[in-house]
């Protein structure tokens, strides 16, 4: 499964709803906004490969659930965003623009980190991003094309949730071994979605 294909059957992307932690959930309007059948998008819907469910709504809207939310890095495409005015100084938290830059190192560094310590770039295995932490990063990813449609996609807030989320991942869930643990799949899992929030987030190399 990947957005893509559920837009392309959609006509537009689904929006994810929850935390994710449990079940992926998107939801979607479209079937009102293009005058169609609920019942009939949905079943359109349940061929997707990956979709586990699909529910209609009383207010009409669609609710998808997916099995493997990783398979959206698989087809994983940036939209054009406008780099915030934000200041650099001062380097704290209370800084945005820091929140957002440092987040940017942070995942940057990862490939650096990997490639040192043996961790494969070949072998991606979507369903190995399957803990909490890396949940709640591709949750917020999955807002990327509904907000790039949107007239007002609010890229600001959204830059520093992204951050905020990474900076919890990168913490709690490394994507690089400690110690002696070897290098094992969801490494590199996590080093591609790493490489995903660096794309996103602007920022320099270093701080």
């Amino acid at each position: 499964m990947t957005l893509r294909e559920l837009a392309g059957v959609l006509g537009e992307p689904p929006a994810p709803e929850g935390t994710w932690e449990r079940e992926a959930l998107l939801v979607s309007a479209a079937a009102l906004r293009r005058r169609l059948r609920p019942e009939a998008l949905a079943a359109r819907v349940r061929e997707v490969p990956g979709v586990t469910r699909v529910a209609v709504r009383a207010t009409g809207l669609l609710e998808v659930a997916v099995r493997v939310p990783g398979e959206l890095l698989e087809s994983f495409e940036v939209p054009e965003i406008p780099v915030p005015g934000w200041p650099d100084f001062p380097r704290t938290w209370d800084n945005p623009g820091f929140v957002v830059r440092y987040g940017h190192v942070r995942a940057r560094a990862v490939a650096r980190w990997a490639r040192q310590l043996g961790v494969p770039e070949e072998g991606f295995e979507a369903a190995a991003l399957d803990g909490p932490w890396d949940r709640r990063v591709l949750r917020v990813l999955a807002e990327l094309p509904g907000r790039a449609a949107g007239r007002a996609p609010g890229w600001e807030a959204y830059l520093v949730r992204l951050a905020l989320a990474y900076h919890d991942a990168h913490e709690h869930a490394p994507a690089v071994p400690r110690g002696d643990e070897p290098a094992r799949a969801v490494h590199t899992a996590r080093v591609r979605l790493a490489a995903a929030v660096g794309e996103v987030l602007a920022g320099p190399e270093r701080l």
